[in-house]
């Protein structure tokens, strides 16, 4: 089920779209985005941008964000890669609705369709080899690990309720084409179980990129891409810091931030590679 959204015309028949009480409006990219947020329970964090930043994309791709939130991922892809046609998937309610009134406050109805629906049951609404590039920001601690939040929507962002690593890597396997990609960010001191889960699902790991806080700091995450049926050959980018030892962000933030990255940075997508 695709849920609609509330919306009205103002006197110049302009589209305007509801804000409710408990949320909030916040510009990305010096307000060339806007995007609505619940003021307390699931907030975009820094993760969905730099995830954004990192995925390839060619002009023909065709692209599936899995658990897509507020559909913050699909809205930055759509505005950086005006060409690609974006699905997001979502089971939280309020989420999609949130989701469908962020695009149309965008003016991306035409390029992001948006599906109310677990992940896991992807199987039943798409052909096998639909997509050229499946995206996600799983949840990455075990249920019965670390302090369940309070607030549902953080909880399900954070905990495996809902789904797990294994469960979005079967999803994108089943979903991609031969030489597809999957891109996802995951803790950092969770590399290993990610690249085992990615490998078992006939997703070999391409690119690897460590995010540091800062060049003193360990690294706290890491985003990977793999390609579906792809030889086994790794490559480890440099890592990316978000802070100066100041606490400034870092020039490649500042481009990130304003959407002005260069190709080795964003890593242009080449010819798919044939499986072997």
């Amino acid at each position: 089920m695709i849920l609609s959204i509330s919306q009205v015309e103002n006197e110049r028949g302009e589209l305007e779209v509801s804000i409710r009480p408990d949320e909030t409006l916040d510009g990305l990219f010096n307000g060339k985005l806007k995007i609505i947020q619940k003021r307390k329970g699931y907030r975009y964090s820094i993760d969905a941008i730099l995830l954004a930043s990192f995925c390839r994309l060619k002009k023909a791709d065709e692209v599936i964000d899995l658990g897509t939130g507020n559909a913050i991922i699909p809205i930055l892809l759509a505005v950086r890669n005006p060409t690609n046609r974006i699905v997001g998937v979502e089971i939280q309610a309020e989420l999609v609705d949130m989701a469908h009134r962020n695009v149309a406050l965008n003016g991306l109805e035409r390029r992001i369709k948006l599906i109310h629906k677990d992940v896991r049951a992807l199987t039943t609404s798409f052909e096998k080899a639909s997509f050229d590039l499946a995206i996600s920001n799983p949840p990455y601690r075990p249920v019965r690990t670390g302090r369940l939040n309070p607030q549902l929507q953080k909880a399900f962002a954070r905990h495996e309720i809902l789904g797990s690593l294994e469960d979005m890597a079967r999803i994108a396997s089943f979903l991609l084409r031969s030489g597809g990609r999957f891109c996802l960010i995951y803790p950092a001191s969770r590399t290993i179980d990610m690249l085992l889960t990615l490998r078992e699902s006939d997703l070999e790991p391409k690119r690897v990129r460590l995010i540091h806080s800062n060049e003193r700091e360990e690294a706290k995450l890491v985003m990977a891409e793999a390609v579906k049926g792809g030889r086994r050959e790794l490559h480890v980018l440099r890592p990316l810091f978000v802070y100066e030892l100041d606490g400034h962000p870092t020039e490649e933030m500042d481009r990130i931030y304003s959407m002005d990255q260069d190709e080795d940075e964003i890593g242009v997508a080449r010819d798919r590679e044939k499986p072997v």
